[in-house]
């Protein structure tokens, strides 16, 4: 920690990052992480007003608000290191996978009350228990569980789909999650080599970017397979030249 700057947070109760702390505020333990969940809610933001825009199911417009609330629990965490806000990061990280694992596999569930009862029951059930007990590595394993679920449906959606322009943000999705995590894992693991460095990469701030834009590619790819089997002749458009999104032509009597 600093010794020029306070901590206003006192002392830090939750695992720390690659990153000197209180070095520009008193306010911001790790400043670079806490600031580079920003443009994962603007990308956020983006997709909550083409989801509304286009009138897409609710489930979408509940999904970008969730990447919202996940960047913001995620700014708590990283400005204050302190347990109780790291599990108001961690806790909506796995509800959101539930949300998408809902919105992957749910067009082919038969019984459609049971998915969302069992996995609302699964969500509530694990902020219980992840309030009183610290999973540490338990955690990442389960994370990367429910991550490990969602990939056959997403490469299913994939190889069925035609359009390529709808391919490339399923290519941009994989590029950006793969260059992400070796982010976070350098971070992670080589901190003692980085610290010596001149200028500290920020691995973990480049992780959060680079997760804003994958969560953003990935629901404007899960949208336009959805409005495929809705039969919305979808199309992938940009925005300022710069963001894809989906805009659809549904039919009159839709």
């Amino acid at each position: 920690m600093s010794e020029a700057i306070s901590s206003f947070w006192g002392p830090v109760t939750s695992p720390e990052w690659c990153e000197k702390n209180y070095v520009y505020s008193s306010y911001i333990a790790e400043f670079f992480n806490t600031i580079s969940n920003v443009p994962c809610i603007l990308l956020a933001l983006i997709g909550l007003v083409n989801a509304l825009r286009q009138h897409f199911e609710k489930r979408f417009s509940v999904l970008h608000i969730s990447n919202m609330i996940l960047s913001i629990g995620s700014m708590l965490y990283h400005a204050t290191l302190q347990h109780m806000q790291q599990q108001g990061d961690e806790t909506p990280m796995v509800w959101e996978m539930l949300l998408y694992f809902y919105i992957l596999y749910s067009p082919d569930w038969h019984y459609r009350s049971t998915m969302p009862t069992f996995l609302f029951l699964y969500g509530a059930g694990f902020a219980v228990v992840h309030a009183w007990i610290r999973f540490g590595m338990g955690f990442k394993v389960h994370y990367a569980i429910l991550c490990l679920l969602c990939i056959p449906r997403m490469y299913k959606y994939y190889i069925y789909t035609n359009d390529q322009s709808a391919k490339r943000l399923a290519k941009l999705y994989v590029a950006t999650l793969s260059l992400g995590t070796l982010c976070w894992l350098s971070d992670r693991l080589l901190c003692d080599k980085i610290s010596l460095w001149y200028v500290n990469p920020q691995g973990h701030a480049l992780w959060h970017v680079l997760m804003g834009f994958n969560s953003y590619f990935a629901n404007t790819f899960l949208m336009f397979c959805r409005a495929q089997q809705l039969e919305w002749n979808p199309k992938v458009a940009d925005f300022l030249g710069l963001f894809p999104y989906i805009k659809v032509e549904k039919k009159k009597s839709q």
